[in-house]
């Protein structure tokens, strides 16, 4: 059968790297990292360890309709979301997943005693779930196969 997909198991499979950014950085500097790295959101960190916050695009986007372009100097803070959802390595990507449709969020960085470790997107969960249901089905063809 095949195995529980496991948060580690998505962090091992896409790497640990996570791009973060100082809360002082500015909108503007957001952007360019957003677009240079290809990613929907940034960590937002002092030394990459500890979460003081994450910005996404949805954030950006939402912003700059209130505040105009005068938004891309105001500091990332300004717009970030303080208070984190997060999940640990041990969690299954189905509860990660029902997390994330609840708070309606598409990034959830991964934290391990405290650190930052990962983060993974809903992308990367719907794809490990396919696999994860592929194996499954692969697994039920073989047994049957064999009957």
């Amino acid at each position: 059968m095949a195995a529980v997909m496991l948060v580690a198991n998505v962090v091992r499979a896409k790497g640990s790297d996570v791009v973060t950014m100082h809360a002082d950085g500015s909108v503007r500097e957001l952007l360019h990292v957003l677009a240079h790295h290809g990613i929907g959101a940034v960590v937002v960190s002092a030394r990459g360890s500890a979460i003081a916050g994450i910005v996404s695009e949805r954030d950006v986007v939402r912003a700059l309709n209130r505040q105009g372009e005068a938004l891309l100097d105001e500091p990332v803070a300004s717009i970030m979301t303080p208070e984190v959802v997060t999940c640990g390595l041990p969690d299954h990507i189905d509860d990660v997943m029902a997390v994330m449709t609840e708070h309606r969020i598409r990034h959830v960085p991964v934290v391990d005693d405290g650190v930052l470790v990962g983060i993974v997107s809903i992308g990367d969960m719907v794809k490990r779930r396919i696999a994860e249901l592929e194996g499954e089905r692969d697994d039920l063809v073989t047994y049957i196969g064999t009957r």
